[in-house]
């Protein structure tokens, strides 16, 4: 038996009643004993000591949203997030290509582009691609995910011209009748889905090098936020070289996924390798930086500007009735208010039909504009909102001109769902940026824009329970309370230990502490 005892620093249970202790015992991957160390010195003898020396040790962090295969595309990927003008972009791609030489034809996409730190202010047309790539099909990828642009080689790859149809809750826009090779919603995620994937080599190493990072954020437990069958490839690779190391829940796209369901069949609702299906993922707007979210009440400085839906409300009920008919959870991608409501309604009208609703724990993934008087309904339906709370540094200052003051202000409305008595987690979205959650607990607890404006202080919530939406919270949100979230006999040993006492520093120091050692199942899987 291997056993480990930790003492001589604080030790943060994120259990209410016995907040922090004084040693843990960990037996073969599992935690055995927490409290005092005289109370289970016997049970403790031939453990291997660990002296924290002061610093701080605490349940690993869980990730309650991203994308693990997207943000390790991204890093074979060249960024353009540090570009403010559309010369930049263009003298940043051909560097790129300069150094990598790729054939002619060979498909490039650039990540990190946001139109609202350009000069510009507005996204490139084609013919600024066109004069970075002219031989490659390439597309600029938005850091929201929710919009690109594809050069004239990449239209033409992807067979998209004047006459293409934009599909429904997406956009192929033209000015003048012309192609400008900007892509919206539905519209972009079907030409990215026919977009060829890295090889099994390149592959290889990005999900080696994207987990490794997600250690060094402290995070034991990853999503893949949205499996379709053009990525059963790829999880075939993940299973067959036992390449992961800490926890992936993935949840499938309804429109394709039969055959990722069927190949994946042992690993729905239980771990195999590492891996295991938490259920269902739908969109249903788009993003607020990009304007695409779907709201009540029109965008600032627009003309009737609202957004738009991604799916009708059939189309939705269908989902949810085919997710409470397996017991599978639905995860749904709404920030616009609107879209809140679509899912609220189209939920309660769905569970009101049945005479014993299964608890799939729904989740409101990003829930940005998720209003207060929206907030009773979601806890009657036992819905649960993750917030996307890292947008108040990130795009904060861009929600205030899009949004106006009284809206920005709201937004992530994470002390109002604490008042509701509703459960909440907090994401990063990777790779919108980086699956850093200590920053998350920073932007939940301090709400401070890139500028420097204080955005909604009344939604402020403190360091305990910011630490709980991505500990306990979050294991409650993937049905894994009784395993992960907190330190407690019986749960896994997954942990992290940190430079600093996260509830002990100044707030506005939280995103300065640094993560040591994160601990999968009693192992060391990342030291700085």
């Amino acid at each position: 038996m291997k056993k480990q005892l930790y003492f001589g620093g604080t030790i943060l249970t994120m259990e209410d009643k016995a907040r922090t202790a004084q040693a843990l015992l960990v037996e073969d991957g599992v935690i055995a004993a927490v409290g005092r160390c005289e109370d289970f010195m016997e049970q403790a003898e031939g453990a291997q000591l660990i002296d924290l020396k002061g610093r701080v040790l605490m349940p690993a962090f869980i990730d309650p949203h991203s994308h693990f295969t997207s943000y390790a595309i991204s890093l074979l990927q060249p960024s353009v997030e540090h570009c403010r003008t559309y010369e930049e972009i263009v003298q940043t791609i051909r560097a790129f290509l300069e150094k990598k030489q790729p054939p002619k034809g060979k498909w490039i996409t650039v990540k990190g582009f946001d139109h609202n730190a350009l000069e510009e202010r507005v996204p490139p047309d084609r013919a600024v691609l066109d004069e970075a790539a002219p031989d490659n099909p390439l597309l600029l990828q938005h850091q929201s995910g929710h919009t690109g642009v594809l050069n004239t080689c990449g239209l033409k790859a992807l067979a998209i011209d004047e006459n293409t149809p934009a599909p429904a809750g997406g956009t192929i826009q033209k000015k003048d009748g012309r192609l400008t090779g900007y892509l919206e919603e539905n519209a972009l995620i079907e030409a990215m889905q026919k977009i060829p994937m890295p090889t099994p080599e390149e592959l290889e190493g990005a999900y080696l090098e994207a987990q490794e990072r997600y250690a060094s954020y402290g995070v034991a437990t990853m999503q893949e936020g949205m499996v379709m069958d053009v990525m059963t490839g790829m999880f075939e690779l993940l299973c067959q070289k036992k390449l992961l190391k800490l926890d992936l829940i993935a949840y499938a796209d309804f429109r394709s996924c039969d055959l990722f369901l069927k190949k994946f069949k042992a690993h729905i609702d239980r771990y195999q390798d590492h891996l295991k299906i938490g259920g269902y993922k739908v969109f249903l707007d788009g993003s607020p930086q990009a304007r695409t979210a779907w709201l009540t009440k029109p965008y600032e400085n627009g003309e009737g500007e609202f957004g738009y839906p991604a799916m009708t409300d059939e189309q939705l009920t269908e989902r949810i009735n085919q997710s409470l008919r397996e017991g599978r959870q639905l995860l749904a991608h709404c920030n616009g208010d609107a879209a809140a409501q679509q899912y609220l309604n189209c939920f309660n009208r769905a569970t009101g039909q049945l005479d014993d609703a299964p608890d799939i724990r729904p989740v409101m993934i990003h829930a940005q504009m998720l209003r207060p008087d929206q907030l009773p309904l979601m806890k009657q339906l036992g819905m649960m909102p993750s917030f996307f709370v890292a947008h108040v540094y990130h795009w904060g200052d861009v929600h205030l001109q899009n949004l106006g003051k009284e809206r920005a202000q709201r937004i992530s409305c994470a002390d109002s769902a604490l008042k509701e008595g509703i459960r909440f987690t907090f994401h990063q979205d990777s790779p919108v940026i980086e699956p850093n959650m200590l920053e998350t607990v920073w932007c939940a607890v301090n709400r401070i824009t890139k500028n420097g404006v204080k955005l909604g202080e009344e939604e402020c919530i403190d360091v305990w329970e910011a630490l709980k939406a991505v500990t306990i919270h979050a294991a409650y949100q993937y049905f894994e309370e009784k395993k992960k979230g907190s330190l407690a006999v019986g749960k896994q040993a997954d942990l992290v230990i940190l430079d600093q006492d996260p509830t002990a520093v100044a707030k506005e120091s939280i995103r300065e502490i640094r993560v040591l050692q994160t601990i999968k199942n009693g192992e060391t899987v990342y030291r700085a």
